[in-house]
């Protein structure tokens, strides 16, 4: 019987540890294989380390109770865990945790950590196994950094690998036309956009979705690029300093365009010129026979561009020698502009995309296009086959209903952007979001601005996760507006059914503003 008892409780625990083992890997994953951010987010969330804690007690109530005591203290202990670990799971499915062959030896590293700790339990402290069990829950948190510096020098042989092939790759093809494109936002979009106007007169890859990191980047070479291509658009993140220049040293870019400087990720960069430097590794990497696209609306880029000779100058407001756009119009069902050349030459364009913000990252793409030999004339046709990219500030009618899709991610200047496109639009207004993060010690004064510009724009306001968006509700409340029309609830769905349940006799837009990751 009680060896029954003690195979029981054993195969709870080993249920138990796989759940908060996957959890803590998906957010390992989410956290970008990174020790330290994933560090510093287990520092934010250490309520879940904390109530890992509770696993010990089992195994101290052994040493002065009889074993039976400890033996349902441990079935009550993991039953918690079950169900707390699979509703986490149940919520937290934005992003799947995702399989890689780099999860799979993280998993058979912690699986040997485990084991061995349990197994040097058992033959060397005898009584003491059910708080060697418990001080392992406790510690699964951590495993996951541990076991990751263990595969350190095992990963970096294999991307090193990875890199030396698409390297390999690229030099087969000399005629290949490389151009990075970063930026603190838009660099998505505006990979996008080139690919739809380059695309008249060249084939091209960009690459896919947000695959902007290293082995992103590696991954796209291999596997997608092919000879027939003329043309590789290559989008260049960056969390640190000297993200950029490791993309450069991979891909040797042609061409590189800037398409902002901004508060983004300053919990890693930690202040605005690191942010800077970083962005600007790519204008450094650029060739003196290459060129530079910088966008001339941003005081940063402005700032840091005169040591560049090569650069090419992008801007909503005139300037010598550069592209820059006027005659700007608005409205919910997209946006004109005209678009003068550094020769003079001008043209009228026409697009669907709405908001005015859209027009610096368009004439960005058209200054490339054109440098690239494709007249005004052929791109006038192009830019009105531009759509908006998934997710940002993308039109989805459902029914009586407009769905403004912003969720991708949000700034601060996006975010004014966007409740400013908001107000445009005839009917009733209603803001969804759960607001900014990754903005260090900046987040609480950017959420507040932003409370006060969409107080102006939006008829409606529900905002998503109580503690996090009291800076927003503050900014809101602060500029008079109605308290009963601006709500806080606790998760997307609860503020989506209250924004479809606002009465109004007229068409109701709906801005999604940001869609945090599960690891927030």
């Amino acid at each position: 019987m009680d060896l029954a008892l003690r195979i029981t409780a054993v195969a709870l625990w080993l249920i138990s540890v796989w759940g908060i083992l996957r959890y803590n890997l998906h957010m390992f994953q989410l956290n970008g294989y990174k020790n330290k951010e994933h560090f510093n987010w287990l520092l934010k969330n250490i309520q879940n380390p904390l109530l890992l804690l509770l696993a010990i007690v089992p195994g101290v109530l052994v040493l002065f109770l009889p074993k039976l005591v400890s033996i349902i203290g441990t079935y009550i202990v993991c039953i918690i865990y079950f169900v707390y670990y699979m509703h986490l799971k149940k919520i937290n499915n934005k992003k799947k945790l995702v399989f890689t062959n780099r999860v799979k030896r993280l998993l058979i590293t912690k699986a040997i950590i485990n084991l061995s700790v349990v197994v040097a339990g058992y033959i060397f402290v005898g009584k003491f196994l059910y708080l060697t069990m418990g001080i392992l829950i406790a510690l699964q948190p951590w495993i996951v950094i541990l076991a990751n510096i263990i595969n350190s020098p095992i990963e970096k042989s294999i991307n090193n690998g990875f890199i030396k092939d698409a390297k390999r790759i690229l030099a087969s093809q000399p005629d290949l036309k490389i151009i990075g494109v970063t930026g603190s936002y838009g660099k998505t979009s505006v990979k996008y956009y080139l690919q739809t106007l380059l695309k008249s007169r060249y084939n091209v890859l960009v690459t896919p979705a947000s695959f902007n990191t290293p082995m992103g980047v590696v991954r796209t070479i291999r596997e997608e690029l092919k000879p027939i291509h003329e043309i590789f658009v290559c989008e260049m993140g960056a969390r640190n300093i000297g993200d950029i220049k490791e993309l450069c040293d991979i891909v040797h870019p042609h061409y590189g365009m800037i398409t902002s400087v901004g508060p983004q990720h300053l919990e890693t960069f930690l202040n605005m010129e690191n942010i800077t430097n970083t962005k600007f590794e790519l204008a450094d990497a650029i060739p003196t026979e290459g060129l530079v696209f910088l966008n001339g609306d941003n005081d940063y880029i402005i700032n840091n561009s005169d040591k560049y000779p090569n650069k090419i100058l992008y801007s909503t407001t005139p300037k010598d020698g550069a592209y820059y756009s006027e005659n700007i119009t608005v409205s919910q069902n997209g946006t004109e502009f005209d678009m003068v050349s550094p020769n003079g030459e001008k043209e009228h364009f026409k697009m669907k995309l709405v908001g005015g913000h859209n027009v610096i990252n368009v004439a960005g793409a058209i200054a490339v296009a054109n440098s690239l030999g494709i007249p005004f004339s052929e791109l006038k046709n192009q830019v009105r086959k531009i759509m908006p990219v998934e997710h940002r500030m993308q039109l989805v009618e459902k029914g009586n209903v407009t769905i403004i899709d912003d969720a991708y991610n949000s700034n601060p200047v996006g975010s004014k952007a966007a409740v400013e496109t908001l107000a445009m639009f005839a009917g009733t207004r209603i803001l969804v979001t759960p607001g900014m993060v990754e903005l260090g010690k900046e987040e609480e004064r950017f959420n507040y601005e932003f409370g006060t510009y969409a107080a102006k724009c939006c008829d409606y306001i529900a905002l998503v996760g109580k503690k996090h968006t009291e800076p927003i509700y503050k900014g809101v409340m602060e500029s008079g507006f109605p308290a009963d029309k601006c709500k806080v609830f606790d998760n997307l769905n609860q503020a989506l059914e209250y924004a479809y349940s606002i009465p109004s006799s007229n068409r109701k837009f709906i801005l999604l503003e940001n869609d945090l990751p599960d690891n927030y």
